[in-house]
């Protein structure tokens, strides 16, 4: 659970440990993404407005790592437009503050035991540009004569955020949060030399790009309208 107000935190991990479940809490968002690496989670309760990383863009970095784990908004954000969002970042629910504890605790049941039977949740495991498969897994590019091209760790996440977002431009700033999730500061002329890579990949002509686009002042976008 990421929640920065400690004693909102502390009543409902309460609640949940009074329920039986185990709660591991962090108060911003670079700390629960950091602790989403390390451990498995059944459940994943956001606010939005946490330091460091909002609870949106947790959520669409969660997302890119595993699309299985349930992930649940709570948040004092009730504007549709805020709900839209997060449905459309990856979540599963939205509860907004203030809440019924009892309503909480029975969307937080309900969340785990279909998050456990794997009910309604769709994993993006592999995707074709052109005569030209990604398997995110894998990490692999399969080739139609066949020929497999290992794909690194980067390479797989940042082609699973443009494809996951096609026809959209994603800011510079989006791919840190997601891709290097401020680990690292990449350069511009880095991200660049990855859609330089993606453009030998998959374009028929690299100097005339249908799939791979830089957008200047903005960012990257990924466009298929096959697909």
């Amino acid at each position: 659970m990421v929640e920065d107000e400690e004693h909102l935190l502390e009543a409902i991990k309460l609640n949940l440990e009074l329920e039986g479940y185990r709660v591991t809490t962090a108060t911003d968002g670079k700390k629960a993404l950091k602790i989403f690496k390390e451990e498995r989670f059944n459940l994943i309760i956001l606010d939005v407005m946490i330091p460091e990383i909002d609870g949106f863009q947790v959520a669409e970095t969660i997302r890119l790592q595993n699309s299985e784990v349930p992930i649940m908004f709570l948040t004092a954000k009730n504007s549709s437009e805020d709900r839209i969002t997060g449905l459309k970042k990856g979540a599963d629910d939205y509860l907004v503050k203030p809440f019924n504890l009892e309503e909480l605790i029975l969307r937080v049941s309900n969340l785990i035991r279909r998050g456990m039977k794997g009910d309604d949740l769709k994993e993006l495991n592999s995707y074709t540009i052109g005569d030209k498969t990604i398997y995110f897994n894998s990490f692999e590019l399969h080739q139609a004569d066949g020929t497999i091209t290992s794909l690194t760790k980067k390479e797989t996440m940042l082609l699973k955020l443009l494809i996951e977002r096609r026809n959209e431009a994603v800011s510079r700033e989006q791919i840190l949060e997601t891709v290097w999730n401020y680990d690292v500061y990449p350069s511009t002329r880095t991200i660049d030399n990855f859609i330089l890579t993606f453009r030998k990949y998959f374009e028929p002509d690299q100097k005339h790009p249908i799939y791979f686009h830089s957008i200047r002042g903005v960012g990257y976008k990924f466009t298929d309208n096959q697909n």
